[in-house]
């Protein structure tokens, strides 16, 4: 019998010839990854009697959660951040401004096939879009790792979601993933490794790829990757990744369960509170008045994300009432899209360009939603409380397409 991708990947990285499901295994990462929450796992970390990282050149942190800082709290956390950096010697540091994580670990040629990316969040399988296992652990989890450059975990049980059918007009990546996600829920794929094939794929660039695999962690999996293909080797060779080996599935290789969806019946999807697998077809959700639209974040703040909704949003105003806040996946992204018109389309639209950061997806900062207001979103989550009050809040998930048609009406319509 064959190995999944995980099988592979995890026997790579514990330095075995081969693994089993099940397995116990000490995996060794490529890198570990971190955010504004490093205040906290370096804390750990020196309570653990931590000198030295393991591997500087192997430990990347970002800020990117609280972005600039809105309190004198968050600040000191990002001095406090500075410092560490500093006095470690960690190569990988990229400060205020730069992007969220999960953009700019790829973007710089941080992930490669076949390895293993730890990282001290729950979307870290963002990066299985690159071939390879992103898996998240925990604040605790990721000091030791900086001190040890291991940690253990079991092999999981893999699923294969096979994608036919040519997308239709207006559909995307998210709406394909929030389809999925309802029908797996949210607890569908607990501690498993998800990955995504066939025909429909090709049509499916990176951007949607990370968008996959990204969301794919509101079903509860342990990871979830994309095979190598032309796709991946193109991206890889435009951001000067260094060498890597391709690590596959066997063609032979054994799966818990395997699911086939045909795009072309898919339409544009929404995910309506407080629930990511309380899915339903756009057209079907109701007239729904909104006060914030919500376009970026790791989900989908990259540049194709704002340029289909600059198209959608070309030569428009937003509906009188509604806010429209732009959050870019990173710098990158942002002086592209002022390079090639798209931001100037969104400002001119009535939109408010933020910094490239998180924003208010995770309700701290940056726009967050007063009592008694309705977002739809790009983000990942719509957990009651997520952007900022749990007081009357409702948020509903959706495409670019979906978040910029509904911005233009000042309620829920699909981009059709």
């Amino acid at each position: 019998m064959g190995n999944t991708m995980i099988q592979k990947i995890l026997a790579k990285a514990s330095g075995k010839k081969e693994v089993s499901v099940g397995e116990i295994v000490f995996a060794k990462p490529h890198m570990i990854l971190s955010h504004d929450n490093s205040a906290a796992i370096l804390k750990t970390f020196e309570k653990m009697g931590g000198k030295k990282v393991w591997d500087p050149e192997r430990v990347f942190i970002a800020l990117d959660h609280e972005v600039p800082p809105p309190d004198s709290k968050k600040a000191d956390n990002h001095k406090a951040i500075r410092k560490f950096v500093a006095d470690k010697g960690i190569q990988s540091f990229y400060d205020c401004g730069v992007g969220i994580c999960h953009q700019v670990l790829p973007e710089y040629g941080h992930v490669i096939p076949g390895v293993v990316i730890f990282g001290s969040d729950s979307h870290t399988t963002t990066h299985g879009a690159l071939a390879a296992a992103g898996i998240a652990i925990g604040r605790t989890e990721t000091a030791s790792v900086w001190a040890l450059g291991e940690t253990w975990l079991r092999v999981p049980e893999s699923i294969k979601i096979v994608l036919e059918g040519k997308l239709r007009k207006n559909v995307e990546a998210k709406d394909i993933i929030l389809y999925i996600i309802g029908q797996l829920t949210a607890e569908g794929a607990n501690y498993m490794s998800i990955e995504f094939h066939g025909p429909a794929m090709q049509e499916i660039g990176i951007g949607g790829r990370m968008t996959l695999c990204n969301m794919s962690a509101e079903a509860g999996c342990k990871c979830a990757m994309v095979p190598f293909d032309k796709h991946t080797e193109a991206y890889l060779k435009e951001v000067g990744a260094p060498k890597y080996t391709v690590l596959d599935p066997d063609r032979d290789a054994v799966y818990e369960k395997v699911y086939t969806y045909d795009v072309s019946k898919i339409p544009p999807m929404v995910a309506k509170p407080h629930n990511v697998d309380n899915v339903a077809p756009v057209s079907e959700v109701g007239d729904l008045k909104i006060d914030v639209a919500l376009l970026g974040t790791c989900t989908n703040g990259r540049i194709e994300d704002l340029e289909t909704a600059a198209r959608i949003l070309d030569g428009k105003k937003i509906a009188k009432g509604v806010r429209l806040l732009v959050y870019p996946a990173s710098r990158r992204v942002l002086d592209q899209a002022y390079a090639n018109g798209t931001a100037l389309t969104l400002l001119r639209a009535g939109a408010q360009i933020g910094i490239p950061a998180c924003g208010p997806c995770l309700g701290a900062y940056g726009g967050v939603l007063a009592t008694g207001e309705r977002a739809i979103s790009t983000a990942n989550r719509n957990f009651k409380g997520r952007m900022g009050t749990k007081e009357g809040t409702e948020i509903y998930l959706a495409s670019p397409a979906t978040v910029a048609a509904s911005a233009l009406a000042g309620k829920i319509v699909s981009p059709d």
